[in-house]
């Protein structure tokens, strides 16, 4: 890729950014409505929780490494542009079922496997578009700018999304989504990228996910980079279906309440992302990652200890304060360091192929969390979740990422 002048593509990424920033900011109501449309107005029982969870998330696992395969070989606009308006006609189907009594839990389950279909496409074009917005060189303080704008739209989001949800109901907020994909199709339409369509040398489709699958697992560092983060899937997978249990039946959250909380993380999350290109500097991106995944078994330690009074409320709302600001610190670590080695004709493999397993964990991690809430309860549940994430932090603690100088 040549190292496009940040000026001649300042007026794309702004589009590309608020692009970003509306479908965040859609997503953060669905996420207080969706839990309150089935925990609540379906009353699902905890397995059929962790499905619906999962459901999202199957389409990684079916089509992500083909996926990859086909945004490298594509234009890539015009994939994130489709499956923008794929997830809006998807969502949409929501409250019309729901008007028409026809939106059950199995239905809901195939309603987000579309969903996820869609956002197989559109997340692993979007990650690899922006190497050809802006240069190399400021990709990590280009995805904290991303960072920065999502966590600005979900911090707001869901309190408005609570709000919402009591007055109109859950399945009809969740249109607002579906809008929001709509205005962010319309956005990423009128994008200047000089896209030249790829010319692949070989057109075996296993050859190619061979390609992205070897740069993913054989590199030094993006090798443990990758395990930590399936792993640190797994455990989030888990963490959300017991967080929506734990917080809206057992500590009797309202959807005011649980849209709090999920500001809270909004809020803490876009501290994250404001320091998070400066701690990259200062210590290594590598570093900054770490650092960040050692905090995560700390949070959930202290979801599980939450108790229905005062403070066991006030310790919820800090330990999804202390998860924002980690999250925030250190995706756009990540990201910047999987854009800067993946090469560009690869990045949509390698893209695809991360997110295929991981979003695969998140899945399995849904389910198995589901499963166990109905054996063993909530809390041994979440302490199981701050292990897991302890592995995820220790995997990466002890590879060549803690040495900035062998990081490469």
């Amino acid at each position: 890729m040549s190292d496009v002048s940040p000026a001649g593509h300042r007026s794309s990424f702004r589009r590309f950014l608020t692009a970003a920033v509306i479908s965040s900011a859609g997503s953060s109501v669905t996420a207080v409505a969706m839990p309150i449309l089935v925990v609540q107005l379906l009353d699902a029982t905890p397995f059929e929780v962790g499905v619906v969870n999962a459901a999202q998330f199957i389409p990684y696992a079916v089509l992500g490494l083909v996926a990859g395969v086909y945004v490298d070989r594509w234009r890539r606009k015009p994939i994130l542009v489709w499956a923008s308006v794929g997830r809006a006609v998807v969502l949409g189907a929501v409250p019309l079922l729901w008007l028409a009594g026809l939106l059950h839990i199995w239905v809901l389950v195939i309603v987000l496997l579309l969903f996820g279909s869609f956002s197989v496409f559109g997340f692993a074009a979007m990650q690899s578009l922006l190497p050809r917005l802006i240069p190399r060189s400021q990709l990590v303080k280009a995805n904290a700018r991303l960072d920065q704008a999502e966590a600005a739209a979900t911090t707001l989001g869901p309190t408005v999304g609570g709000a919402l949800v009591g007055l109109l109901g859950a399945p009809v907020v969740i249109a607002v989504d579906a809008i929001s994909y709509i205005i962010d199709a319309a956005l990423n339409f009128g994008l200047d990228v000089d896209e030249p369509r790829s010319v692949s040398r070989s057109r075996n489709l296993m050859n190619e996910v061979r390609e992205g699958l070897r740069l993913t697992y054989r590199h030094r560092t993006l090798n443990p980079l990758a395990i930590s983060t399936h792993v640190w899937f797994l455990a989030n997978g888990a963490a959300l279906t017991v967080l929506s249990l734990f917080a809206l039946r057992s500590l009797g959250f309202s959807a005011y309440t649980y849209g709090l909380l999920l500001t809270t993380f909004g809020v803490a999350s876009l501290l994250g992302t404001s320091c998070a290109h400066a701690l990259g500097t200062r210590i290594g991106s590598g570093r900054a990652v770490i650092l960040a995944r050692t905090v995560y078994p700390v949070t959930w330690l202290l979801v599980a200890f939450a108790t229905d009074t005062g403070v066991g409320h006030v310790l919820i709302f800090a330990a999804l304060g202390l998860q924002g600001l980690a999250a925030g610190a250190e995706n756009a670590n990540e990201m910047g360091y999987w854009q800067t080695l993946t090469p560009d004709e690869l990045l949509g493999r390698v893209n695809a192929a991360r997110r295929s397993v991981n979003r695969t964990m998140a899945a399995l991690g849904a389910v198995i969390a589901g499963l166990l809430v109905g054996a063993i309860g909530e809390r041994l549940t979440l302490l199981g979740v701050a292990v897991v994430f302890a592995v995820a932090a220790a995997t990466l603690g002890f590879s060549p990422m803690r040495h900035p100088a062998r990081e490469l």
